[in-house]
């Protein structure tokens, strides 16, 4: 009886042993919406943390719709990182809900809404591709930080050092989009995309930006809005028109084809990554690289 009693002393003492140990290995789980918010999250908290994204490259947050699993990421997670401002359409009702349970966090609705640009044909709505403007970007990267020090406090000093460095690296980049875009000639400094992502992009940076739909890819364009675009295209005499990685060439060759129908021969430029970045792990699933990436298509084609 005494050896049977004693096993179970120690299968009790191994047990809480185990317990422990499981404690004090166990990192924060952070689950994010998209790309750039994942990247922000890497760059800030590094390993200490564990994170994953919902949407991967070539996803269009729009149109996107959370799975059972994403739900079931979503109710596992330490925090949850957003964009907010209705990128992520239908799926911002389920954020909000959760964030009665947990720490939920929409980035981009840090920025001033001073600093916000209306969404046109939507009432009382702002556009929400924010990160096309490294400066308000930032803001969202300030908010991710302070939330991972709220969240895992023991590590806060870590999180403080590596936000000022990666808001550093920022800058640079802010710097490099703006030298790079003053190469082009101002005349020909016209933005032609299929949606309208690049707003921020076009105020920040002093280029015009024009696009077949508006700010989601949910709303139709018709023969009226190419037409537009078309004339637009001949007028400016725009060498070459972009298509995007996360939405369909479809209206963008036929831009292409109109063009060329009225005797001006507009060329695609390139792929541009709007609402999502390139394949993780490689130079454009990063912000900064995705970013550099960006403009460097769009300086080769206009200039």
């Amino acid at each position: 009886m005494r050896i049977k009693f004693s096993i179970v002393i120690l299968l009790v003492f191994l047990l809480g042993c185990k317990t422990k140990n499981e404690k004090a290995n166990d990192i924060p789980h952070v689950v994010v919406t998209t790309g750039m918010l994942y990247d922000a999250v890497i760059n800030i908290a590094g390993d200490k943390i564990t994170a994953e994204a919902i949407m991967g490259p070539g996803v269009d947050p729009h149109l996107y719709k959370a799975t059972q699993g994403d739900l079931a990421k979503f109710n596992k997670a330490d925090l949850i990182v957003y964009n907010g401002i209705l990128l992520e359409g239908k799926m911002s009702d389920i954020l909000k809900k959760l964030g009665r349970q947990k720490p939920v966090v929409a980035a981009a609705e840090s920025v001033p809404k001073e600093m916000l640009k209306s969404a046109i044909g939507y009432e009382d709505a702002f556009d929400p591709h924010i990160w096309f403007d490294v400066k308000r970007w930032k803001f969202a990267v300030k908010a991710i930080s302070q939330s991972l020090i709220k969240l895992d406090s023991t590590n806060s000093e870590f999180y403080k050092q590596n936000t000022k460095t990666y808001l550093m690296r920022l800058d640079s980049l802010d710097q490099y989009v703006k030298n790079s875009i003053s190469e082009i000639p101002e005349s020909q400094r016209i933005l032609v995309t299929a949606h309208d992502a690049f707003v921020y992009f076009g105020d920040a940076y002093n280029i015009r930006v024009e696009a077949l739909q508006g700010i989601s890819t949910v709303a139709d364009f018709g023969l009226k809005d190419i037409a537009e675009i078309i004339d637009l295209i001949i007028e400016n005499k725009i060498k070459a028109i972009f298509v995007e990685t996360s939405v369909s060439d479809k209206s963008i060759n036929a831009v292409v084809t109109g063009c060329k129908e009225k005797g001006h021969d507009v060329k695609i430029g390139g792929y541009l990554y709007s609402d999502a970045m390139g394949e993780f792990g490689t130079e454009e699933g990063t912000y900064i690289g995705m970013f550099r990436k960006n403009v460097e298509t769009i300086v080769n084609a206009l200039k």
